[in-house]
């Protein structure tokens, strides 16, 4: 893929964080996502690829922009891509004025990323280090040993990540039970699986329930970043399941990073919509101007970039 589509697509999280923040603890979930989705798609006819939303904001009969199988971009250019795109991650928080919420994209070549059906993943994360020591089919005790000793630290200093759901009063009892320190997250999980890779140790390992195309784009951050990730469907209904089948899910298969995300070429950007654990949220400034911070992470160089920008609403207008 062409190296500057990067940059690209900040331009992409960063239309939907500035249009999307303006929303902050309005209560007002619709509103917010759909001016994310408005912005991210207006800026997408920019990108110069033949592109199509394998993660997206549902299918065809639930959402009229970003669906999953729409076509992007211009169908004859030579990059033919995958894109992953959640215009909010963390409409909860935006909506409530709390952390962590995301304007966040995955892109990767044709047919390497998993077209995974909006349906919850058990979940199971970790940094670089521990890359290989992690497996979702042990016991959350043995996983918590074998990642505290991959990062040479007591046990008891190991930080796992889990997000506040009633669906992980167990899992919690046995983190608590192993003597590890539980971090509760309202809403987010793909910036607090990056906290594995980029936290300096705030967070060692999530753990838990949550949507699956999360899943594949935080594997998709985590792989450029070195980190590792499992996942297992687990739909909680009919609908889900049916919608599993007809995707073609393996309900028994880990499913490793690699089967997430394939190969080594793969861009990742996320733009912060309110303050969190990596990234500052959108701040609406003097003279009808914002900042907002944005990262960008890239396979095969390993690039890590910080994306500090400062933006003329009244110019962006007048372009439109």
């Amino acid at each position: 893929m062409n190296r500057d589509l990067g940059i690209n697509l900040c331009r992409v999280t960063e239309a939907a964080a500035l249009g999307s923040a303006k929303f902050l603890g309005q209560g007002r979930k619709n509103e917010s996502d759909n001016i994310a989705v408005d912005q991210m798609r207006s800026m997408f006819s920019y990108l110069g690829i033949n592109g199509k939303v394998v993660i997206g904001e549902g299918e065809i009969d639930e959402a009229p922009m970003l669906y999953i199988g729409e076509h992007i971009g211009d169908p004859k250019a030579s990059d033919q891509v995958d894109i992953a795109v959640d215009p909010i991650d963390g409409t909860t928080s935006l909506s409530n004025g709390t952390s962590n919420s995301i304007s966040v994209i995955a892109v990767a070549p044709k047919g390497c990323l998993l077209n995974a059906p909006d349906v919850y993943m058990n979940k199971i994360a970790a940094g670089p280090e521990a890359k290989g020591k992690i497996d979702i089919n042990k016991p959350v005790k043995e996983n918590i040993e074998n990642v505290a000793k991959a990062l040479g630290k007591k046990v008891g200093d190991v930080t796992v990540s889990v997000l506040n759901r009633d669906r992980h009063k167990d899992l919690v009892k046995e983190i608590r039970q192993a003597g590890a320190r539980i971090s509760m997250v309202e809403d987010g999980d793909v910036l607090t699986a990056i906290a594995t890779c980029l936290s300096n140790g705030k967070i060692d390992l999530i753990m838990g329930v949550g949507g699956a195309p999360e899943g594949v784009i935080a594997a998709a951050a985590l792989k450029c970043l070195g980190g590792d990730f499992q996942g297992m469907f687990a739909p909680s209904d009919y609908k889900q399941v049916k919608r599993c089948l007809k995707m073609g899910v393996d309900f028994d298969k880990v499913y490793t990073i690699d089967d997430l995300v394939e190969g080594d070429d793969v861009i990742f950007a996320a733009t912060g919509i309110t303050d969190g654990t990596l990234l500052k949220g959108v701040s609406y400034m003097n003279k009808n101007m914002a900042s907002t911070e944005s990262l960008l992470l890239r396979l095969p160089s390993g690039t890590i970039r910080y994306i500090d920008s400062v933006h003329k609403l009244d110019q962006k207008l007048d372009q439109k």
